[in-house]
């Protein structure tokens, strides 16, 4: 995975994330939705099978820098807890 930074404002961050697709974009702009400073959170692939996704991120307030890595935490504390209770299940 790569990221690149493509817009960098005070209350705007536009980037994107080679490599990667629907499944972790949409996790991480469902996770942004739930932070009460998020104005925009979405991403665009602009081609199905050659696309990099870009991820869009506006908010009202606070640093989006900080805010997309919140939401990076939270979607890896989700995935670790469902890992732990999907190796139980399993056993």
């Amino acid at each position: 995975m790569e990221i690149n930074v493509l817009e960098e404002s005070k209350n705007r961050l536009v980037v994107e994330i080679k490599g990667e697709g629907h499944t972790l974009c949409n996790a991480l702009k469902s996770e942004l939705w739930k932070n009460k400073k998020v104005k925009v959170a979405g991403y665009n692939i602009s081609h199905p099978l050659v696309g990099v996704p870009k991820l869009v991120i506006e908010v009202e307030s606070g640093d989006p820098k900080k805010i997309l890595a919140d939401a990076v935490k939270s979607v890896k504390k989700d995935a670790d807890e469902f890992l732990k209770s999907f190796s139980k299940a399993v056993k």
